[in-house]
């Protein structure tokens, strides 16, 4: 998106503006369907939203959850609600029951939109939280209308009939939970503008266009579909072309149909690609002519993995990095090839970065230590959560990521290993301790571990170490049972081994990387 004086600095303003420069141009069309948006309907569905919500007894301000997959109403019910005034929690569909009962209880939303398929779940969770939370029953696809009845709320008729109003840049726009080393979500604050100044970042970055659109495989409840294929084309008057799912048989020919010209991906969704059939030569000399680039993020990229993509289908990646913390990318390669480096998540992009050792202190270029990073994209703390906002910043204002790298003369960052003990599959975080947990309720069980270890397909999967109870019988296949009814097959570690102890440092903490070696 080209500058010009007074850039929007909420999505009220960024949604108006280019409804008003091309009210005909399409935003989001639904692949394998005949619906899409264009960037004036997107405008005055905003309305719609906000009667919706305020009908169920909400108001700009209030939280409102969404519990729904990707689809043409979920695109308009997180952006009429935000643009609206409202702060959207998108909910994580893979969460187990009491995790999504924790964010539901702990955002203090006053409405819930859910997809008909999640609704009896949804209300089964809710049936817990002393709080009235309305329910709004929406298609993911269709037309965006709630079930006729809302539960009791105390909604009044001029609110219901009242329009959308636009928010101020630093009132929240997103709450999005994330997971942490003590496996409890954290919910992260982002502003308006937060979220407009990182999704303008991303169009700079990779120097998109109106002509430009996205294969939008990655679900909205995670940071990185939110900006990278929803907030950044809004941003650039771009497009987004959406599928059911991902699917890798059916990838190329989706992004083909969509007549995508960038696609965003996850290292799983690499590996798979890079797993399937080729494409034949008229079918790669017609992908490779349309896609402009490939972008990778979430988690770490083999460069093997890179390498074989690039070979294969004649598209080049572009590895970025970024947080929920900061709206997605904080880093990235640039877009031009040979400017790229390989192994490194690229410059900071649209913000500030540094490396910091143990005092807080910057370290010069080529030594490791702790990155950092400020600028318009980093959140604002922590909801309801002072301790780990404070915990989470340099007392003079530098967020500090909780990866160990280092910075080259070029500017380039480089990522040597984690300083929190997260497992990242397949771009999802997992925190070690809750899985602990669930072993250690077992009765067979005296002591457990989590562990990530490096895997194919996953960047990353799970092995625990599992001590037994004297005298205790218990089977790897009993173990993983308990593990998939408690945890889900998500989460269940794919290698379990039984061992006569765990490490453990001198304060008892047991020492997670240690166990690799056992």
């Amino acid at each position: 998106m080209s500058a010009h004086a007074n850039p929007p600095r909420t999505l009220h303003e960024l949604i108006a503006l280019q409804a008003a420069k091309q009210p005909e141009a399409l935003f989001a069309l639904q692949i394998e369907g005949e619906q899409n948006i264009r960037y004036e309907q997107l405008h005055t569905s905003g309305a719609s939203v906000a009667a919706l919500l305020r009908a169920a007894g909400s108001v700009p301000g209030d939280v409102v959850s969404v519990v729904m997959p990707n689809g043409l109403n979920t695109l308009r019910l997180l952006l009429g609600a935000m643009a609206g005034g409202w702060c959207v929690n998108p909910v994580n569909l893979l969460s187990q029951p009491e995790q999504m009962r924790h964010v539901l209880e702990h955002s203090d939303c006053r409405v819930v939109c859910v997809s008909s398929e999640w609704q009896d779940a949804v209300r089964g969770l809710l049936a817990g939280i002393q709080r009235k939370i309305a329910v709004l029953v929406v298609q993911a696809n269709g037309t965006l209308c709630a079930a006729p009845e809302v539960e009791d709320t105390d909604a009044d008729e001029d609110a219901a009939n009242a329009g959308p109003s636009n928010p101020s840049p630093d009132s929240l726009a997103l709450l999005m939970y994330t997971s942490g080393t003590t496996g409890v979500p954290k919910g992260v604050m982002l502003t308006q503008a937060n979220l407009v100044a990182n999704a303008l970042s991303i169009c700079t970055e990779h120097a998109l266009t109106p002509q430009d659109r996205v294969l939008a495989v990655l679900p909205l409840y995670h940071i990185n579909a939110f900006a990278v294929t929803m907030l950044a084309p809004l941003a650039s008057g771009g497009s987004l072309a959406m599928p059911p799912k991902f699917s890798a048989a059916r990838f190329w020919q989706q992004t083909l149909q969509g007549q995508c010209t960038w696609i965003n991906l996850v290292p799983t969704m690499i590996s798979y690609l890079n797993e399937g059939a080729g494409l034949g030569d008229s079918l790669t000399i017609e992908v490779t002519q349309r896609i402009r680039f490939c972008r990778s993020a979430s988690a770490a990229l083999p460069p093997e993995h890179l390498r074989g993509f690039e070979a294969k289908f004649g598209i080049g990646i572009i590895e970025t990095m970024g947080l929920t913390e900061t709206v997605a990318p904080s880093f990235s390669n640039p877009l031009a090839p040979h400017q790229r480096k390989l192994g490194s998540v690229g410059r900071a992009s649209g913000c500030e970065a540094g490396v910091i050792d143990a005092q807080l202190q910057f370290v010069p270029d080529g030594s490791t230590g702790e990155l950092v990073i400020r600028g318009p994209n980093v959140m604002r703390g922590y909801y309801k959560n002072p301790e780990a906002t404070a915990a989470s910043f340099t007392p003079d204002g530098w967020l500090r990521t909780g990866d160990l790298g280092h910075r080259d003369s070029d500017g380039f960052y480089f990522v040597t290993g984690r300083i929190k003990e997260l497992i990242i599959k397949g771009g999802e975080n997992i925190a070690p301790r809750e899985i602990d947990e669930v072993l250690l309720r077992h009765p067979a069980v005296l002591d457990a571990a989590a562990v990530g270890i490096p895997d194919k397909h996953y960047g990353q999967e799970i092995m625990a170490c599992v001590v037994l109870r004297d005298g205790a019988v218990c089977t790897d296949a009993e173990l993983h049972d308990f593990c998939v009814t408690h945890l889900g097959p998500y989460k269940t570690p794919k290698v379990l081994r039984f061992v006569v102890s765990l490490p453990r440092g001198p304060s008892g903490k047991v020492q997670r990387l240690k166990l690799l070696d056992s």
